[in-house]
């Protein structure tokens, strides 16, 4: 965009109605849109914030199918809950709607079509796995097998978890129905494919060079390197042909005479709810719908994982644009995930501290939980959520820093001077330094915010409160008052104007506290404008203002820790698996397992859970590609002896040709543990 947008739409990803919503979330695509869209509002814009649930795909109907129920009756569920929490935490959409409605399968449908009619899409017949007992047609993910690559019988059909090989069904050995557990028959069946190798050209020369149709659309240097970073490694690999419907029962129906028994593939028919969404508010509100969506004056910004940056940089935007009609996103703010207490969160192990539990047992505490989830946000990186560091920061900085400015200004106004602003008179240097820094610190917030950098721009917010306290310590006005009151006055007049503009300041990222503040202050909301510390006017009554926050005890985050504890308790004493079938003893003597020891290690580019070893097996050194990159770093497996199935037949995985492979325990969390022997062996040393 080369000029100021007439209106905005900020978009966060929609929610998988599946299960609940937990801090990883929240701080990878919700808080940060939220800050966002109420600095934008505070500055006056014209703002949508849109979400929704998503309520459709395969995940959805496995669930079901395992609980005996409709899969209306998980989504319902999961959409009262997610909604309730993120209204309850402050996350302020104009719309969160839901992705089963009427609505959305009009809007759907009518997109479909329009792309259908333009010759968008290819009809394809394959052979696919096909469960005979559920007379269904399996999605990837309701297959499973032996990975050909590292030998890991709980391999999806779309992707190896343990070695990260992406697969396709074919390529699994004994594969598996998931809902019945029969061995699946292939059977022909017909979809309607985008070929994305044909946008492969533009779309390249949107993310690189922010240029679209020739023009300039966006500064790509705005964008975040691991969000470019990612989409052209896709790009660069080739982009392939995409299927856009599924066979399911659940979903928008393709709505095609053909079509019978078909559905649209959730990730064709998700993005499209925001379009839905957002037509379901200007509906509500008098709105035009189309002006958010189809006119150059409306910027588009989508707030996401990085999970889902490839569906939101690369297949939404060539949907968009084969469409003809719609706009392209020109920021997508990604992102990287958060871990908890050393461990990455997981929803399947319930290793996560749950949004609507959190509500429950801290009442009132949502600002807590927003400070901290926005000093620690993953922007760049993976980062990690701890009780200890969540106590601290409540106690250290919200409480001692922010609270213990605000308390001060308060106890002293309404000592001195019976709740009234008491006037400024000739104001020293100190006193134009002091708020020129805390006008600076106001105006750095907001720039930070517009560049996606909410971390500084919560630290400048902060620094507001920590500039108010250095400017009370240092001119004790308690001490001037009989001495000198005007000079008592001038500093605690100016202090009241550093916490109204703190109140502004901090409303993007605490609203509950910066809605007691400007109670407290007896001022209406103020907007964002380059100088907010001349709101205060001489005489103005202010109110009392209870305590802002409450310490954190080390009982309290006992508590917490205990309770995860618990969970990976449960986990780590459940049921080893079962034993698998019995092989006769000269299969197992065909195996060459022997002792071996890592000697260099190295990433390979473009994977998250591969390693490319060099190990000596006693009798050469080799190349070994293993899928342990999330739990070891590379300089750690040097010098490690290990066990390695060594006459496993070479095979290229992502261009390195790997000669074995690396034997692991693993535990019931999915943890990865090198097998070393006992004693010192040396490289070579067979195993019987």
């Amino acid at each position: 965009m080369t000029k100021e947008p007439k209106r905005y739409l900020v978009t966060s990803a929609l929610p998988y109605a599946n299960g609940p919503l937990h801090i990883g979330h929240i701080a990878g695509a919700y808080l940060p849109a939220d800050i966002y869209v109420r600095y934008l509002r505070a500055k006056g814009k014209d703002v949508a914030f849109i979400c929704g649930s998503d309520e459709h795909g395969a995940a959805i109907t496995l669930r079901a199918k395992k609980e005996n129920k409709h899969p209306k009756e998980i989504v319902d569920y999961y959409h009262l809950l997610m909604g309730g929490a993120f209204k309850d935490f402050g996350i302020s959409f104009d719309e969160y709607y839901r992705t089963s409605s009427e609505e959305h399968r009009q809007m759907s449908s009518d997109i479909f079509l329009k792309l259908n009619s333009k010759g968008v899409f290819d009809k394809q017949t394959s052979r696919q796995y096909y469960d005979e007992e559920q007379n269904q047609f399996l999605a990837d993910r309701y297959i499973m097998g032996t990975c050909p690559n590292c030998g890991n019988d709980k391999a999806y059909g779309d992707q190896c978890e343990k070695c990260g090989t992406a697969l396709s069904p074919l390529d699994l050995i004994d594969p598996k129905s998931t809902i019945s557990g029969s061995k699946p028959v292939l059977k022909e069946t017909s979809h309607w494919y985008l070929p994305m190798s044909h946008h492969q050209s533009w779309i390249g020369d949107f993310i690189q060079n922010g240029s679209l149709n020739g023009k300039f659309h966006h500064d790509p240097k705005e964008w975040k390197a691991h969000v470019v970073g990612q989409c052209m490694s896709w790009i660069d690999g080739g982009l392939h042909s995409r299927a856009m419907t599924r066979d399911l029962d659940w979903g928008v129906p393709v709505p095609l005479e053909d079509a019978e028994g078909k559905v649209l593939y959730v990730w064709l028919d998700a993005p499209i709810g925001y379009i839905t969404n957002t037509k379901v508010w200007a509906d509500k509100n008098g709105k035009n719908w189309e002006d958010y969506w189809k006119s150059e004056d409306c910027q588009l910004i989508h707030f996401i994982g990085k999970d889902n940056i490839v569906f939101h940089c690369i297949i939404f935007p060539i949907i968009l644009k084969a469409h003809g009609e719609f706009i392209l996103p020109s920021n997508v703010p990604a992102n990287e995930f958060m871990n908890l207490e050393g461990d990455k969160i997981s929803t399947s192990r319930n290793w996560a501290v749950w949004l609507h539990e959190y509500l429950q047992e801290f009442p009132g505490k949502q600002d807590e939980m927003r400070y901290v989830l926005g000093s620690i946000m993953p922007e760049q990186k993976d980062s990690e959520f701890t009780w200890v560091d969540f106590k601290d920061r409540v106690n250290n900085e919200l409480a001692d820093i922010l609270g213990n400015f605000v308390n001060r200004v308060f106890v002293l106004t309404q000592k001195y001077y019976e709740g009234k602003a008491p006037g400024t008179f000739d104001a020293l240097p100190v006193d134009e330094q002091i708020m020129a820094a805390v006008t600076d610190a106001f105006q750095t917030t907001g720039s930070k915010i517009e560049q996606f950098r909410f971390r500084e721009a919560l630290a400048e917010a902060m620094n507001i409160a920590r500039l108010g306290n250095k400017y009370l310590t240092e001119t004790e006005p308690w001490k001037l008052l009989k001495s000198e009151p005007n000079r008592t006055a001038t500093i605690l007049h100016n202090c009241l104007n550093i916490v109204a503009t703190l109140s502004v300041a901090i409303r993007p990222f605490l609203p509950f506290t910066s809605a007691k503040l400007q109670q407290g202050l007896n001022i209406e909301d103020q907007p964002w404008s380059d100088d907010a510390s001349n709101v205060i006017k001489k005489e103005h009554v202010i109110g009392n203002l209870p305590i802002l926050f409450e310490k954190i005890t080390d009982e309290i985050v006992a508590a917490q820790m205990a309770k995860l504890s618990a969970s990976k308790e449960d986990i780590n004493t459940s049921a080893a698996e079962p034993l698998k079938e019995n092989i006769a003893f000269d299969e197992f003597q065909k195996m060459d397992i022997r002792v071996g020891i890592i000697k260099a290690a190295e990433k390979i580019a473009k994977t998250k859970k591969l390693l490319k070893l060099l190990v000596d097996t006693g009798v050469d050194e080799r190349t070994i590609v293993s899928g342990i990159a999330e739990f070891y770093e590379p300089e750690h497996c040097i010098g490690k002896k290990v066990i390695l199935l060594a006459n496993l037949a070479p095979r290229e995985i992502k261009g390195v040709m790997s000669q074995g492979m690396i034997l692991m325990a693993e535990n019931n969390s999915g943890e990865l543990s090198f097998i070393s022997p006992e004693k010192d062996f040396l490289a070579g040393a067979t195993v019987r």
